[in-house]
């Protein structure tokens, strides 16, 4: 038994679905019905994308190499010249 539910989406990727969906011949439900299945449907035979975890700064802190923090008309030259 169908159910009916309202699904909020992007108006562009709205209209994209509706075209594809008039392309094929087929209804813009069948094309929703179809790619949910497809997401949801196990995927445990090795087709699971990889996790990619976001890279993590190593940086310790502190001046850059060559940097002395006691030489302030150094430090001011950098200011003047936008090197940060």
């Amino acid at each position: 038994m169908a159910v009916r539910t309202t699904v909020r989406l992007p108006k562009g990727l709205l209209i994209r679905a509706k075209r594809k969906a008039a392309a094929e011949g087929r209804t813009f439900g069948s094309l929703v019905e179809e790619g949910l299945r497809l997401v949801v449907a196990d995927t445990r035979k090795g087709t699971r994308a990889k996790r990619v975890l976001p890279r993590i700064s190593k940086a310790g802190g502190g001046p850059m190499p060559g940097i002395d923090p006691g030489d302030l008309s150094m430090l001011q030259e950098m200011d003047d010249l936008d090197m940060r």
